[in-house]
């Protein structure tokens, strides 16, 4: 007896080593009726840790709004997919990399972007355009410049080397991200809408072929480390990085796209977190059936590997797939064409198990659905706190008559400058279907053989969140449309990257549920249904948490490209003015963050209020003066408010020399609250002066304010007080020399 409480005594610390909890040790002995093998133990760390089962989350998401008329596949495959018409569909998802990127920050992110790429072309569309939204910590941080350079240099080596253009993103700095950076990378492919491939293990005695790259011990409790918080030992978790290689990517897009044209697939699973186990439990999760694994036949480059590490490695570029009997021939002439590696490792059941059989030996035995439907679902506990000040910082700094230093700090600051050193290094014109340069509101992608293009942004603010993540999840998913609307795009669907803390803390949990029913409340109000997305939690180092950081990814479509806007001013004498809601004043006069931030380094007060009939009513006017040659550039107001928004229109202008003249509207409040204040639903937009009473008209009958501040103008930038009092006149070489010098030694 003694010896037997030993034993158990001793599974149950090896079970906890792997990240199961006390009583999910517990249900699995129920379920089993006897101790799992080793290989099962890690099978069930696998898909039962947050990355795969989304455990603490899956309550939550089943709020979102996931169909629409557009919706071809929404979430729990691969990619989500959204009609364009003519026979034409776009699949895009977006996924995160963090904790790899923070170990080892250049294959962390180079193979970030290699598995959402697999994503895409799993289900039958060729990859046409990369984005990224990616948190550093502090500038000045002693990791920070390390991490940016691994970061940038892995995102490019990989998108540059596979040929897929990565198009625009977003970079952002903070304090809270000094120990877990986020790398979110989103990527979006086009394909016929009648022939979309999806992950499913159907047809009892169907072959299982895995192709692709050899499997090694790299990357082995991946998906567990993505599930467990950082400490100092966090660069000991090296070797459970995946090394990534683009060249055989390259390959495998080909193989596979190829294959898919012969009719013979009948289900194709990128094995991405999880490894083996992951696609072959989803896919046979998905038809409701089982498979048979024989290990003794899968490819490997390492001598000696175990059951364990065959099922648990997350060795890059490999693909496990299900085809027709009979059809194995196809699928080897074609991979050995393509210099890849194939074989026949299994086979397709009827009884709804997994087994793993290696030497002749059985290794696993197990119910899929104890791995899937029946995984640990958690309601975890939630308690709201207050982590910053609710009183306004504004009001604690002395207001300043002169803002011109101000506007050329927040140029020249890291989260707010130019981010060209960035997306220089990427090639953003590959495949020759890029419409616009980094940089803007929202990156452009040319449909081929159509009129149409693709617009596509990644938007998210973690102090809105954080202050009130309600809101602050509204007005995300409000500013990534925003986006898209200011280029002249229906917004049609999004994806997410949902980044938080310990989910064991009732504080995030909090987070994570305001910031789902605020993103909630704003899709539905805005037709914008969810269609894939992805969860990160555990962003954590020492016990404290990062700030809550949605991220959202959204595309857009024009269907005549030619009736698009960039950012920048475009001609000397244009009209500049603000759309905005007709319920409000043009400008707040508060809540200017970022402001208030890159001066005193505060934090506190509220984010931005926000109407989502407002925000809805200010996009549709934008897209139709668009639509209707009105405009001549558009760009939101977002971090750093009016002021920041006419900086980037005058830098997006041609040579960057195109500044303006402009008098702030009536209202009251400080200068620095009107020029800085950030307020939702509001566009800045230039258009030819004989334009201007068409726009008028068209925002009157849609309920929408329209307010003239001002011209363009050559060489300088002036901002005028309502009574003509000059808050600044900056010329443009001095803003440009701001903004060019904000990443500074980071790069």
């Amino acid at each position: 007896m003694n010896g037997q409480i030993k034993e158990a005594a001793t599974n149950l610390q090896i079970a906890l080593d792997h990240g199961i909890a006390e009583d999910e040790w517990e249900r699995i002995l129920s379920a089993l009726g006897r101790e799992p093998t080793p290989t099962e133990l890690g099978i069930f760390s696998a898909m039962w840790n947050e990355h795969c089962s989304y455990k603490s989350s899956r309550v939550h998401l089943k709020k979102f709004p996931t169909s629409g008329p557009r919706v071809l596949q929404g979430p729990g495959e691969n990619a989500g997919v959204v009609d364009i018409g003519d026979g034409l569909a776009v699949a895009f998802k977006m996924e995160s990399h963090n904790h790899p990127s923070f170990i080892e920050p250049y294959q962390g992110a180079a193979t970030g972007v290699g598995g959402i790429l697999r994503d895409i072309f799993t289900m039958g569309a060729r990859p046409v355009a990369l984005m990224d939204s990616l948190r550093f910590g502090a500038p000045d941080h002693e990791r920070t410049r390390y991490l940016v350079g691994g970061v940038v240099a892995g995102i490019a080596g990989y998108g540059n080397c596979i040929g897929v253009p990565t198009v625009g993103g977003e970079t952002g700095f903070h304090p809270c991200y000094n120990g877990n950076i986020l790398v979110n990378v989103m990527c979006a492919g086009l394909m016929k809408s009648d022939a979309i491939f999806r992950g499913t293990a159907s047809g009892a005695g169907n072959p299982v072929i895995y192709v692709g790259a050899p499997t090694g011990r790299d990357g082995i409790h991946g998906a567990s480390m993505a599930s467990a918080g950082f400490d100092e030992t966090a660069s000991e978790k090296r070797p459970t990085v995946q090394v990534g290689d683009p060249f055989r990517e390259k390959l495998l897009l080909e193989a596979c796209l190829e294959l898919m044209k012969k009719d013979a697939v009948i289900g194709i699973q990128d094995m991405g977190a999880a490894g083996l186990t992951s696609s072959a439990v989803e896919m046979a999760g998905r038809a409701g059936t089982g498979l048979i694994l024989r290990l003794d036949d899968v490819p490997s480059r390492e001598e000696g590997m175990t059951p364990y590490e065959f099922m648990l490695s997350e060795s890059q570029e490999r693909m496990l797939l299900v085809a027709g009997r009979g059809r194995e021939g196809e699928v080897r002439e074609i991979f050995e064409r393509w210099d890849l590696p194939m074989a026949v490792v299994g086979e397709v059941t009827d009884d709804g198990r997994l087994r793993v059989e290696s030497g002749g030996k059985s290794f696993v035995n197990l119910a899929v659905d104890i791995l899937t439907d029946e995984a640990p679902m958690y309601k975890r506990p939630m308690k709201a706190e207050r982590a910053l000040p609710a009183t306004d910082p504004l009001e604690t700094l002395p207001s300043a008559e002169d803002l011109g230093p101000a506007l050329l700090a927040l140029l020249g600051h890291p989260g707010g400058g130019d981010k060209s050193p960035i997306w220089e290094q990427y090639d953003y014109m590959v495949r020759t279907n890029t419409l616009t340069s980094p940089g803007g509101d929202a990156a452009l992608i040319r449909v081929k053989n159509t009129a149409k293009a693709l617009a596509m942004t990644t938007d998210g603010n973690a102090r809105y969140c954080m202050l009130d993540p309600h809101r602050g999840g509204m007005l995300a998913v409000a500013e990534a449309a925003r986006n898209l609307s200011a280029s002249g795009a229906l917004p049609l669907a999004m994806t997410n990257c949902l980044n938080f803390g310990n989910p064991e803390r009732p504080a995030v949990m909090a987070q994570f549920s305001g910031a789902i029913e605020g993103m909630t409340e704003a899709c539905n109000a805005l037709k914008v249904p969810v269609v894939s997305g992805n969860v990160s939690f555990y962003n954590e180092t020492h016990g404290v948490d990062i700030y809550p950081t949605p991220i959202v990814g959204m595309v857009g479509l024009i269907e005549d490209a030619a009736k698009r806007t960039g950012t920048g001013f475009t001609r000397e004498g244009d009209v500049i003015a603000i759309l905005y809601p007709a319920d409000e004043a043009p400008l707040p006069s508060a809540g200017a963050h970022e402001y208030v931030w890159v001066l005193a380094g505060r934090e506190g007060g509220a984010p931005p209020s926000i109407s989502l009939h407002s925000e809805a009513a200010v996009q549709t006017v934008c897209r139709e003066a668009i639509g209707s040659g009105l405009l001549s550039s558009a760009h939101d107001l977002s971090d750093g408010g009016l002021g920041i928004a006419l900086a980037e229109s005058c830098l997006a202008s041609p040579g960057s020399g195109l500044g303006g003249e402009v008098k702030i509207p009536d209202g009251e409040g400080r200068p620095d609250g009107h020029l800085f204040g950030e307020a939702a639903s509001r566009i800045l937009v230039s258009l030819a002066p004989e334009s201007s009473e068409k726009l008028r008209d068209l925002a009157e009958n849609n309920d929408v304010g329209y307010q003239e501040i001002g011209r363009t103008a050559e060489g300088h930038l002036r901002v005028e007080s309502p009574d003509g009092r000059p808050y600044f006149e900056l010329p443009m070489k001095d803003l440009l020399a701001a903004w060019k010098g904000a990443l500074g030694g980071l790069l």
